[in-house]
């Protein structure tokens, strides 16, 4: 489990790591930084982020694989179009085969 020194800057790192065609959620990357009940604060942060294209916060959704943070891109389907052209399948807001596309940085980052 990585410690936090910057927050921040922590989280956004491991977004950067996300592969493509890959999704993590903001609750195994908090769990990973070391804040299990953090999940809010990560999505606080890609919030923030949206202004830096070179974080793919559209790769991260919630635990059950729903784009619930879809509102906060420049309209409510860019997050979508941004899974899917990576060939990720959205149905109804909700990523598809979801546990096949899950990237947990727990398990996918090595310390």
């Amino acid at each position: 489990m990585a410690m936090a020194t910057n927050y921040y800057e922590d989280v956004l790192d491991v977004v950067r790591q996300i592969p493509q065609g890959r999704v993590s959620t903001y609750g195994a990357i908090a769990a990973y930084l070391g804040l299990k009940s953090g999940a809010r604060m990560v999505g606080w942060v890609l919030n923030q982020s949206l202004l830096h294209s070179e974080v793919p916060a559209h790769r991260v959704v919630n635990r059950q694989g729903l784009l619930t943070g879809r509102m906060h891109f420049s309209g409510p389907s860019v997050m979508q179009t941004l899974l899917e052209s990576e060939g990720i399948q959205v149905v109804n807001h909700q990523v598809m085969n979801f546990q096949e596309k899950f990237w947990d940085p727990s398990v996918e980052l090595s310390l």
